[in-house]
């Protein structure tokens, strides 16, 4: 929610704009609209000699959960900029992108996670600040039960499905959220 314009510092409400069809924050003073739209998190599952590599997250969210290197991108960077970036930050690891291989939408959090297939340059990687440990893992070492999101679930699933017929494809889903009912 924005409460003041970036543009003139006045409060904002919520209406729908002239020409528009959804409601916006708009100034109440200069008219300024401010558009929010989803944010793109981008990553890589990277490879090498038939281990996938995977990070166990130093922060919140998920904090101690596994995951693949991933992270928001950046203004000014690609997509495959961003996840050279991020596989080298959370993990300390230089990767070659093959393709892009897995988009997530999740609308409820404004989020699009868009994650490709890489290989690892060399078997060299370290933690990174975001990062308690990262490891190389075979298939039968995926630490399913303690895996941070469902993005990556939805991706190392197919990784793994597409791995085992030798034909890469290129997936897509959309999350809902998760029914909380107790």
């Amino acid at each position: 929610m924005i409460r003041y314009c970036s543009v003139c510092g006045a409060p904002t409400t919520s209406n729908i704009p002239e020409g528009d069809n959804r409601h916006r924050h708009v100034c109440s003073s200069c008219g300024f609209i401010h558009y929010e739209n989803p944010r793109l998190v981008v990553g890589c599952v990277a490879e090498f000699d038939g281990r996938i590599l995977m990070c166990r997250r130093a922060i919140e969210p998920r904090h101690g959960y596994w995951t693949l290197p991933a992270g928001f991108m950046e203004n000014g960077e690609t997509t495959t900029d961003a996840a050279t970036r991020e596989t080298d930050e959370e993990a300390g690891a230089r990767v070659a992108i093959d393709a892009p291989f897995a988009l997530v939408s999740i609308p409820h959090i404004h989020q699009v996670h868009l994650f490709y297939r890489g290989r690892l340059c060399s078997p060299d990687f370290a933690a990174g600040d975001e990062s308690l440990e990262v490891a190389l893992v075979s298939p039968t070492e995926i630490p399913w039960e303690t895996l941070a999101f469902r993005s990556v679930r939805f991706c190392l699933e197919r990784y793994l499905m597409d791995r085992q017929t030798g034909c890469f494809g290129f997936h897509e889903s959309s999350l809902e959220p998760l029914n909380e009912a107790h």
